[in-house]
């Protein structure tokens, strides 16, 4: 276990906040993991529920974006503060070898299915662009995602950063610039935010919404991504760093092995057991945290937003119209009804949300399987075998919008698992030290998993008993 964080002192805790520069440069790891809140799955459980329901769950998306803030804060918190994951962390913890091992089984089911919404999304945007067959847009995406994954390995984390921001801004204009086109009706919007359901489907697409929305993948990959970008330098080896460090930016290991190749990754290096990760990082963990408040702050309202958009855009628009509960069916309507500019739009925005969130999910799947089994893969070995189940299910000729909501519905269930550990340990002052959550956090934490657990149940009654 690594040492219990201590609480920041006098010298180091006072409420000065960075300049607005140096704060701009701690800024990344929650857009990044935020690109998952905007994968296809979102957008065919999103256009679903505006098509079938119009208004009706507005407030289930408003409610799943309040829940993703804390989650995605929690997850980053533990991250920063112990300078481990969510998965290394229960790895360690968790001593019954077959213990962990169910728990990665159920987890890399999670990640596949996430994949599986992804590479979909992706060949269905480069089929309604330029007619691509949906087997070869699947490959293309999946090629592309590589090319993603080969920057984040061979780069860094900041310029992999800079790349899946440049794909979200995609994203939102794609996704958002219908509604500015033809804006949705207020009362109805208002109406929509008042809690209720309307029948099974309308519980089944509450609870898909939620899965796509609250995706346990990108609450292993939040954490990760945090480490990853904050990882202290152990005491680093050249003037170079030492200057970086003082100027208040994270130093990032790789910095470190090209500057010493003998250099052990300051995790793992216990010849230095008393030194905290503020002293190893040059930065003091509170200023991290504050930083991180306002990263995920960004990536919440930014997805937050979009997910409406896409609610609001298909029940404004496409509400009562015949097939439009697909993504083809939208975007031909769209085409139809408000122009070939909207509808390309959506669907360049569809295409940028599968290549940037399949590879945020294939680091996902990459760091539980470290985390848990111990066992590192290389990402593109990796991204290759998990390429497979997608292209099956679109070389089978299965309905690609019904496999994206049924996909969000396993995320759903896989929601518990990730949630209820992260809750606990962000609790636990073991853990977290004086870093740990207050009282109000917790129960937070505690109702929203308590929610979430009770929509899964009434989902899982109704499909058993064929309600």
């Amino acid at each position: 276990m690594p040492k219990t964080a201590t609480a920041p002192d006098a010298a180091t805790a006072a409420p000065r906040s960075p300049s607005l520069p140096r704060a701009a440069w701690l800024i990344g790891p929650a857009l990044v993991a935020g690109v998952a809140y905007l994968d296809p799955g979102n957008v065919a459980s999103n256009m679903t529920a505006g098509a079938r329901y119009g208004y009706l769950l507005v407030w289930v998306v408003v409610l799943a974006n309040v829940m993703a803030w804390l989650i995605q804060y929690l997850s980053a918190k533990l991250g920063i503060v112990t300078g481990r994951s969510l998965p290394e962390t229960l790895g360690a913890r968790i001593r019954n070898p077959w213990a962990r091992r169910a728990y990665w089984l159920q987890a890399e089911l999670v990640a596949m299915a996430t994949d599986i919404a992804e590479v979909i999304g992706g060949a269905v945007a480069l089929n309604l662009l330029f007619g691509v067959p949906l087997v070869w847009g699947g490959a293309i995406t999946g090629a592309v995602s590589i090319a993603l994954l080969l920057i984040q390995s061979r780069r860094g984390p900041r310029t992999f950063e800079f790349a899946v921001i440049g794909l979200l801004a995609i994203i939102a204009l794609g996704f958002s610039f219908g509604v500015l086109v033809a804006p949705p009706d207020a009362a109805g919007v208002m109406s929509g935010l008042v809690p209720r359901f309307e029948d099974t489907g309308s519980v089944l697409l509450a609870a898909s919404i939620l899965g796509a929305t609250i995706m346990p993948h990108a609450i292993y990959a939040h954490s990760a991504l945090a480490r990853d970008r904050f990882a202290p330098t152990g005491g680093s080896r050249t003037s170079q760093i030492h200057a970086k460090a003082a100027a208040s930016k994270p130093v990032r290991f790789r910095e470190v092995r090209e500057a010493d190749p003998t250099a052990a990754h300051p995790l793992s290096d216990r010849s230095t057991p008393d030194r905290s990760l503020d002293e190893l990082r040059g930065i003091p963990t509170w200023r991290l945290l504050r930083a991180t408040k306002w990263d995920v702050s960004i990536a919440m309202l930014i997805a937050g937003t979009v997910n409406l958009c896409i609610l609001l855009l298909a029940a404004a628009n496409l509400a009562g119209v015949p097939g439009t509960d697909s993504l083809e069916g939208a975007y031909a309507a769209l085409y139809a009804g408000l122009g070939p500019l909207v509808a390309t739009l959506f669907a360049v925005g569809l295409l940028a949300s599968g290549l940037a969130s399949t590879s945020v999910g294939a680091y996902a799947g990459a760091e539980i399987m470290h985390g848990l089994l111990h066992i590192r893969v290389p990402l593109i070995a990796r991204r290759l075998v998990t390429l497979i189940p997608a292209l099956v299910i679109l070389a089978l000729g299965f309905d690609p919008t019904l496999a994206l909501v049924l996909s969000q519905v396993v995320l759903s269930f896989g929601i518990p698992f990730a949630l209820v550990p992260l809750v606990a340990l962000t609790a636990d002052r073991e853990v977290l030290g004086a870093f740990r959550n207050r009282v109000w956090t917790t129960i937070a934490g505690v109702a929203a998993s308590v929610f979430l657990i009770a929509l899964n149940g009434v989902l899982l009654w109704l499909l058993l008993t064929g309600a």
